[in-house]
């Protein structure tokens, strides 16, 4: 789920994203499952936005503040 399977996959998966935060592979890996399985539906908590903007900074992957926004839902079509 997005965003967090990009950004994830941007720093080369679940491990080394949860070394960076801190936390557990099973809690960075909930990141990307929906609400309704108890993951968070895609979104990378906040509590991790700035110490994840800084070792992409450190490490030279491309990440923005903006990449943690969920996508926009596609506009609906009236027939």
């Amino acid at each position: 789920m997005e965003p967090a399977s990009t950004i994830i996959g941007r720093f080369g998966g679940v491990t080394k994203v949860a070394e960076i935060a801190g936390v557990t592979r099973v809690r960075v890996s909930n990141w990307k499952r929906p609400k309704a399985v108890g993951g968070t539906g895609g979104r990378v908590p906040q509590s991790h936005h700035v110490t994840l903007l800084t070792a992409a900074e450190r490490l030279g992957i491309a990440l923005t503040a903006s990449d943690f926004l969920a996508p926009a839902a596609p506009p609906e079509v009236n027939l």
